[in-house]
């Protein structure tokens, strides 16, 4: 029998994790194995363990297309043990790197391809995946903000439709998620993380500079709204089940939620997160957005309510398209074929991509 805890992380995730590469098989066994909290982590990494072995087996081997399948589903294993399992940061840690490992060494075999990329950001360095679509000499290049819990090891179900479309896409690690929550906590003003990456891409010749959308999934459904805001570079924009206001939405947050952007926010308890929650908004700042914005929300949404989106649809300046699905839990993982393409047609008809 689950705890409450574990019951909580199946209720609001479980589609999650499905519709971005665990079987459903494994979802099934591993979690009907954790009776408490404290077995998570360590439960999806001996699952994450099977799938690793065999990535490493068909590596030897010279499988390379395998061998990346593989090895990727383990990362996103490794991620899903680490996600908010933030009571015991040590053992977090250890899975952490685990999927990062996972993921890098998969990068080269996954098609496309993808390269590691470090960013220097105030005396550190912000970790990202640039993955370029095939015969692409200079594609246009869309962001990818992640949320609270999420990170680039988690995102290649999401990549995928817009490389298929002729876009390459950069996910990275800001501040206070995946390499950089260690270092760098949570902050409002997100944006100043985007513009240091757009000015490291724009540096590039294969990509195309004038041709650059943001992408962001739940917590990155604020930081995304948010730099489009700040930086006229960014063409378009696609919002995911953001916040509109993060201290509005805090009574109402499950409590790992409420748990982990304490320790990514890096406050030493509740009311400290609090404060920084309310630097989280979009008060003042959505009617700044003067570029197209497709912006998407489930009705049954349990994380975020849903006319937050409702909320930045009616407050921005630019054209908006306004998904919201009746029966969609956050982000709508419980119905992302009822936007996952339509947002990648829709972003790729905003860049000129080929798709």
């Amino acid at each position: 029998m689950n705890d409450a805890v574990v019951r909580s992380a199946i209720h609001h995730w479980g589609p999650r994790f499905v519709a971005n590469g665990v079987a459903l098989t494994d979802f099934e066994e591993v979690t009907a194995s954790i009776g408490a909290w404290s077995e998570w982590c360590d439960k999806w990494c001996a699952r994450a363990a099977v799938h690793e072995a065999m990535g490493r087996e068909a590596l030897a081997h010279g499988k390379r297309l395998s061998a990346g399948e593989h090895l990727q589903r383990a990362g996103v294993y490794y991620h899903f043990a680490k996600f908010l399992f933030v009571h015991d940061v040590p053992q977090m840690r250890a899975a952490h790197a685990r999927a990062i490992a996972c993921r890098n060494d998969a990068l080269p075999h996954l098609a496309p391809s993808g390269e590691r990329i470090e960013i220097p950001f105030e005396g550190r360095t912000l970790a990202g995946i640039l993955r370029k679509p095939r015969g692409a000499a200079r594609p246009p290049v869309m962001l990818m903000a992640c949320g609270l819990d999420s990170c680039k090891e988690e995102t290649e179900a999401y990549e995928a439709p817009f490389l298929a479309r002729g876009i390459a896409i950069f996910v990275f690690d800001g501040p206070g998620q995946g390499e950089t929550e260690y270092d760098l906590p949570i902050r409002g003003n997100y944006e100043t993380a985007v513009t240091a990456i757009i000015d490291a891409l724009q540096k590039r010749d294969d990509v195309d500079r004038d041709r650059i959308g943001m992408w962001g999934v739940s917590m990155g459904g604020y930081y995304a709204p948010r730099a489009a805001a700040f930086d006229e570079r960014i063409r378009a924009c696609i919002a995911l089940s953001g916040p509109y206001d993060w201290a509005d939405a805090w009574p109402t947050l499950p409590g790992l939620t409420r748990e982990a952007f304490r320790v990514r926010s890096h406050s030493a308890n509740e009311a400290q997160a609090l404060e920084v929650a309310r630097t989280l908004t979009l008060r003042g700042v959505a009617a700044r957005i003067r570029c197209p914005i497709f912006i998407v929300a489930g009705k049954q949404d349990t994380v975020v309510p849903w006319r937050d989106a409702e909320k930045l649809a009616r407050e921005v300046s630019g054209p908006v398209e306004f998904l919201a699905i009746e029966d969609g839990n956050h982000v709508a993982n419980n119905r992302a074929y009822r936007w996952r393409l339509q947002t990648a047609d829709w972003m790729a008809g905003q860049l000129g991509a080929a798709g």
